[in-house]
């Protein structure tokens, strides 16, 4: 079940980066579809969407390089690197879909600059006075 759950991801993707449209996206998306962010905010498939056509235009020159694509459950997990056009920074994204029925039924994303990597390894750490 997880193979599948990764070709279901994969061919996604692919899919959107290969055709640059969201027509490709759309039917692996169940209707009642949720994109969550890290700020607590979601969106429905329909606003998702929107959302990812807008950003294809000026994001049509981008890299993505997978770095794991891993699969539990329901659950696949994805980190990559991807690198923005210029003068666009390189980011590090960590995607989370949950698969229902042969979906994508919901998404989560976070996603760090490369650049501010550094500053946040020491998040933990009280300040010093």
């Amino acid at each position: 079940m997880t193979t599948d759950h990764k070709s279901i991801v994969g061919r996604a993707l692919a899919e959107l980066i290969e055709t640059g449209s969201v027509d490709a996206l759309e039917p692996l998306l169940s209707d009642d579809f949720v994109h969550h962010r890290p700020d607590s905010t979601s969106s429905t498939k329909t606003e998702w969407l929107a959302a990812v056509h807008a950003a294809l235009t000026p994001l049509a020159d981008m890299r993505v390089e997978i770095h794991h694509l891993l699969a539990e459950g329901d659950h696949v997990v994805m980190h990559s690197r991807r690198e923005l056009p210029e003068p666009g920074p390189t980011i590090a994204v960590v995607d989370i879909w949950r698969i229902d029925d042969g979906l994508i039924a919901e998404a989560w994303e976070i996603i760090e600059p490369v650049a501010h990597a550094a500053a946040n390894l020491s998040w933990w750490k009280p300040d010093e006075r």
